[in-house]
């Protein structure tokens, strides 16, 4: 039987730059606990022309649950300005909200 990654992969061999198919296929990976993988494809995500801005969010939820929190503050700095740039101020008031809790830890 033909998992889920496996279809999102096969997927991707026919659009490697979609970037719906890119993101589900990070969430799946973190889920199968490949959690650099995932990152690799939310980066990637991130740094597209007209970066995603989902893959901020998921980027710095992921990288706290790791305990790396200066990468977490990073990419959600980065991800709230790319939702500001977008006029996406609900994403951008998403990230800011998760920032806040992660910093005032530090």
């Amino acid at each position: 039987m033909t998992t889920r990654r496996e279809k999102l992969e096969a997927m991707l061999l026919a659009s490697p730059a979609d970037q719906t198919l890119r993101y589900m296929l990070g969430l799946e990976l973190e889920k199968e606990g490949q959690h650099e993988r995932s990152l690799e494809l939310l980066m990637g995500l991130q740094a597209d022309s007209t970066p995603y801005v989902p893959a901020f969010l998921m980027a710095g939820q992921q990288l706290t649950r790791q305990g790396r929190i200066p990468e977490a503050i990073a990419v959600y700095q980065q991800g709230i300005q790319a939702a500001e740039v977008q006029g996406n101020s609900h994403a951008s008031g998403e990230m800011a909200g998760f920032l806040a809790a992660i910093t005032d830890q530090c």
